[in-house]
């Protein structure tokens, strides 16, 4: 495996790794969300009322319109949020989905609608707030004329449709997913673009979080005159230490596959 991967392993095994991660991603405990006592009341009376079609519409406008959840987790609620009108053609549907609310009950189902946001919902942002510090000690930028001009060593960080058409535009990149981009620099005349993931626990969807930076790392760029390398800026449960699917990808990877952790970036950066 690359030497940055091998490095961060370490990092993660010997030193106070979670403490110094917490600098990057800085998690905070979500407040509830809130819900108007007008909506409430309204929520109410159709519970007592056991109006099952109206209490579900109220429900997924809800959840729609002013960002609370629904109050349980149901493979068919997605559905309907997506298309109204299902709601009348599939009575039944409507009836189960009422009857667990009625068997909750309205503060039970308050409660549930107005839970925080979870923590893996938090983590988007986090890196590219870190990048906008200054972390790395040379100038963050937002223009991608700047950017490319630039003969400084520099980082572009914006929205991700800005970096990806950037990436596109500028340095060769076509992977098709049109998000995935978190990080494009240039140091030493060298193009670095990558993405970056928090891992936070093994298997289900945070092994399909780590496919997808590797997928970026792996991701067939054409050919342009400037140098551009492709890396995994990946932290969390990869680097522990075990026979799993995640530890399994980073042992595996090859020698000129950088896979690394954000915490070791400005070193890899300033290396090249």
């Amino acid at each position: 495996m690359n030497i940055w991967t091998s490095k961060s392993i370490e990092l993660a095994n010997q030193r106070d790794y979670l403490d110094q991660l917490f600098k990057v991603y800085p998690m905070s405990t979500n407040l509830n969300r809130e819900i108007t006592k007008t909506d409430e009341i309204e929520l109410r009376n159709f519970i007592q009322n056991r109006n099952n079609t109206e209490l579900v519409k109220f429900l997924l406008e809800q959840v729609k319109n002013k960002k609370l959840v629904f109050p349980f987790k149901d493979s068919y609620v997605r559905y309907l949020f997506n298309d109204f009108s299902a709601i009348e053609r599939n009575p039944q549907t409507v009836n189960r989905l009422a009857g667990k609310i009625y068997s909750m009950g309205a503060d039970e189902t308050l409660k549930a609608m107005i839970r925080p946001k979870e923590t893996n919902q938090q983590i988007g942002p986090l890196f590219k707030n870190w990048i906008d510090k200054g972390v790395f000690g040379v100038r963050v930028v937002s223009d991608a004329k700047e950017f490319i001009s630039s003969n400084e060593n520099i980082i572009f960080n914006s929205g991700d449709g800005a970096m990806v058409q950037l990436a596109r535009n500028y340095l060769g990149y076509n992977r098709i997913r049109e998000k995935g981009l978190d990080f494009i620099a240039k140091f030493n005349g060298k193009y670095v673009l990558g993405e970056a993931k928090f891992i936070s626990d093994l298997g289900g969807n945070q092994n399909n979080q780590l496919d997808d930076a590797i997928g970026t790392m792996r991701s067939n760029m054409n050919i342009i005159d400037s140098e551009v390398i492709a890396i995994a800026i990946v932290d969390g449960t990869p680097y522990i230490r075990n026979n799993g699917k995640q530890h399994k990808i980073l042992t595996s990877a090859s020698d000129n596959e950088v896979i690394i952790s954000s915490l070791l970036l400005s070193d890899y950066l300033f290396s090249l």
